[in-house]
């Protein structure tokens, strides 16, 4: 008799959480129910990234602890790292990126199965809805497009429904996301047309849109997002360096002074307007001036939040046969002046809202954040739930 329980990990970035609710979302349907602790699954699905070095073992180390809880399981290996994963015993199942849709067809081929969607998201007040797949770009450090593809969008009228589904499930905030979501285009309509669209829907309360080039931010996207009723005017647009030396190696398709025309001109629209980013230290060659460069543009935006990335070689990728690699106590030396910095700079950002009414989303860590992204503690509020706070004091957790 089959114990009817699945497990689902999950590394890397928001598309692969999203893919795998998914997969959540079509065995629940077939009747299946998520392991609690100490419960074995019959299926185990280890959802990977290979973006670093660090991925790539973190992803290993959550198949092998999968297989040793869960010895009569049924494991299934997909995402990033499937695409080069030498053979391990235990594991029963590997689906390539491009089949990522269809996983379960290879356990179950004879059933029908249920939809590929997303009706909740484990653990988070506000669901990644993802938009768009694959890249175009070929920067000289990532592997993602030659694990992931190239771009392509999904439907606009199936992301719509999707999100119409969520609202109806208590749901009030969504993160529009994909690999490259500057690249959405569906039957002639850009991702301003579909933020527009999803701006139109009944019930939600705010849109976020996640990661984006600023290149891409165009004057139809900045219209979309500044005027709509519910988008957040908050956006996460990728840095990675603020030099353009570096930037060029790279292969970005943009300037530092692009990047910082883009800041400045949706902050002359709004003031209160922030911005998350990502940065990349130690990329091949990167001299001290080019990191400083990369310092400069942090103390000019202060971000309210910075993911950082020590750069670590790929294979397959034309950084990887870069000469000048940075000394790794270099690298680790400059991540650890970007993370201190960044900490410094959100926390001064957060400075000039204190004694500001906010209104708040809750969230299950006790810590929900406003419209433009700065974390408020709420501690004792359940989450999912709206609050109006004035802080009074700017802590390293948030503003309280």
């Amino acid at each position: 008799m089959t114990s009817k329980k699945f497990r689902l990990a999950t590394l890397g970035c928001r598309t692969n959480q999203y893919e795998s609710e998914g997969y959540g979302y079509q065995l629940r349907q077939m009747g299946y129910s998520e392991a609690k602790e100490g419960e074995a699954a019959e299926i185990c699905i280890v959802n990977t990234c290979t973006v670093t070095a660090s991925a790539d073992r973190h992803s290993r180390s959550q198949i092998r602890q999968l297989i040793k809880n869960n010895p009569d399981a049924k494991v299934v290996v997909t995402g990033c790292l499937a695409e080069s994963l030498p053979k391990m015993d235990g594991v029963t199942h590997v689906v390539p990126n491009h089949k990522k849709e269809e996983l379960l067809s290879e356990l179950f081929p004879e059933e029908e199965l249920p939809e590929f969607k997303i009706d909740q998201f484990s653990g988070h007040t506000r669901p990644f809805v993802k938009v768009q797949d694959g890249c175009n770009s070929f920067c000289t450090y990532c592997i993602i497009p030659y694990v992931r593809g190239r771009s392509r969008s999904r439907k606009m009228e199936e992301i719509l429904q999707e999100i119409e589904g969520l609202v109806t499930q208590g749901y009030q905030e969504v993160v529009l996301t994909g690999i490259n979501i500057g690249d959405y285009e569906w039957e002639g309509r850009k991702l301003a047309d579909l933020v527009r669209a999803v701006d139109q829907i009944e019930g939600l309360k705010r849109i976020r849109v996640s990661s984006i080039d600023p290149d891409e931010v165009d004057g139809a996207l900045t219209d979309a997002i500044l005027n709509g009723k519910k988008t957040c005017p908050s956006m996460h647009i990728v840095l990675q360096s603020g030099s353009n030396v570096v930037l060029k190696r790279m292969n970005r398709k943009y300037t530092r002074q692009v990047f910082l025309a883009t800041i400045e001109r949706l902050r002359e629209l709004n003031p209160d307007f922030t911005f998350t980013t990502d940065v990349i230290v130690g990329f091949p060659g990167e001299t001290d001036q080019d990191f400083e460069e990369t310092l400069d543009v942090m103390r000019q935006v202060k971000f309210a939040k910075i993911h950082m990335f020590p750069y670590s070689d790929r294979k397959r990728t034309r950084a990887s046969l870069f000469p000048n690699k940075v000394p790794v106590e270099v690298i680790q030396e400059r991540k650890q002046i970007v993370l201190r910095e960044a900490e410094r700079l959100a926390f001064s950002l957060r400075d000039r809202f204190i004694g500001q009414a906010l209104e708040v989303l809750t969230e299950e860590n006790g810590v929900g954040h406003t419209a433009n992204f700065l974390p408020v503690l709420t501690p004792g509020v359940a989450s999912n739930q709206w609050v109006r706070i004035t802080p009074t004091q700017n802590t390293a957790l948030g503003l309280a």
